[in-house]
């Protein structure tokens, strides 16, 4: 039995669907880098997220207590407890 030698019109059928295959593959792996980048991205994002949702949970579940309440007096409104000396630092 002999084999029919492919013809140059089949040569270049073939070969244009390999160059589309190929550029085709080249593509989707260029998207599935940038989707892959947007994940970790995403990723960060959500864990700094959490880390802001945890603190946020824990100042309202201790906002009764009193030290926390005198810490905030100091640190964010500039109060003192009598007695107490303030220090300044210039440069």
């Amino acid at each position: 039995m002999k084999l029919k030698r492919a013809g140059l019109l089949t040569k270049l059928v073939v070969l244009a669907m390999l160059v589309f295959v190929a550029s085709a593959l080249l593509n989707l792996r260029t998207q599935i880098q940038g989707a892959q980048a947007d994940l970790a991205q995403l990723q960060a994002e959500k864990a700094a997220q959490e880390q802001t949702n945890a603190d946020l949970r824990d100042a309202v579940d201790n906002s009764d207590d009193p030290e926390r309440q005198k810490e905030i007096a100091r640190s964010k409104l500039g109060l003192v407890a009598p007695g107490d000396q303030i220090i300044e630092f210039t440069d």
